[in-house]
């Protein structure tokens, strides 16, 4: 990174590679090898998550296929773990195996990987949305924390991000990634000068060319704003945002919404086999408070020149 660039927490030999302190965020249905390899090419961390590919065999070759299309000089690229997933050893094993240089654990403890990773050498990064669990992922030993704040696309935090920076701060002087509402170089900017090392957008990366989103899904996120935006447990029993305008085309309206939802039920309405017609992730689609900042589908690389530039300027 240029000398516009404030201190990093992170090793130099991930830094020293990023043209931008950025992850573009994994996200379910969305982020593949295009979209992996594009990102880390232009020069800010790509990263999936791994039940993307839906069998093991997938996965070792989407890992194949992104190691083949970096470039010498690419920023690294992350996998992202879901703990609670069935497949999370064995997908475990295969990104390690792989030499992938960054993890990121999310929905569960990251202790049943750590010695894996420890041994493979792997930077693990903990996605976090209460100072509950912060302190609970520094114990179990993880290399940084990622911090949902409010306003981020799909599952989501509740805190304020300057509040919660400040206060994981106070306690915690590793490296720190901030998710939530960040969706151009200012405000990436901004979130270093807060005490984040780097930044954690995913919305602004559903509507690149590269993505797997579907065109109609990068088409609402041009045409709506912040305002569009509808948090919500009824899709997964957690507290997610969604773009309001797919939750109604799906016939449901928000009366329907219910607020006593728990994951398992959500699973059962809206996951993959649920009962209810309309799936979460395939028919209802995710967004960040982000959204206001995208009114085009540019590729990878013209999102990132641009944003560089606003970083620099800023």
């Amino acid at each position: 990174m240029d000398g516009t660039t404030l201190p990093s927490r992170l090793p130099e030999a991930i830094t020293r590679r990023l043209r931008l302190p950025l992850i573009a965020a994994p996200m379910l249905r969305v982020s593949g090898t295009d979209l992996v390899t594009a990102c880390c090419n232009a020069g800010v961390i790509g990263a999936f998550p791994t039940v993307n590919a839906r069998t093991t065999e997938q996965l070792q070759d989407w890992v194949a296929t992104i190691k083949a299309g970096l470039a010498t000089d690419a920023a690294p690229w992350a996998a992202n773990l879901i703990m609670r997933n069935p497949r999370v050893q064995e997908d475990a094993r295969i990104v390690a195996e792989a030499g992938v240089e960054v993890v990121i654990t999310a929905v569960g403890s990251p202790v049943p990987v750590m010695p894996l990773f420890r041994e493979a050498g792997t930077l693990v990064l903990a996605d976090i949305a209460t100072l509950h669990h912060a302190r609970r992922a520094v114990e179990a030993g993880v290399d940084g924390l990622i911090l949902l704040s409010a306003g981020a696309g799909g599952q989501t935090g509740w805190a304020n991000p300057f509040a919660f920076v400040r206060a994981v701060r106070a306690f915690y002087d590793g490296p720190i990634v901030l998710s939530g509402g960040l969706s151009d170089g200012v405000s990436l900017k901004a979130a270093q000068v807060l005490g984040a090392d780097l930044g954690y957008m995913g919305t602004r990366f559903i509507a690149a060319r590269e993505s797997m989103a579907d065109p109609d899904y990068k088409q609402m996120l041009a045409d709506c704003t912040l305002d569009d935006i509808q948090t919500t447990k009824t899709f997964t029993g957690l507290s997610a945002n969604f773009l309001r305008p797919s939750i109604l085309a799906t016939g449901l309206t928000l009366a329907d919404l219910d607020e006593t939802m728990t994951p398992d039920r959500a699973a059962q309405h809206y996951g993959s086999g649920g009962i209810e017609r309309p799936k979460r992730w395939k028919d209802i689609w995710a967004a960040g408070h982000s959204v206001s900042g995208i009114d085009a589908a540019p590729t990878v690389a013209e999102i990132v020149a641009q944003m560089t530039a606003e970083y620099a300027a800023a």
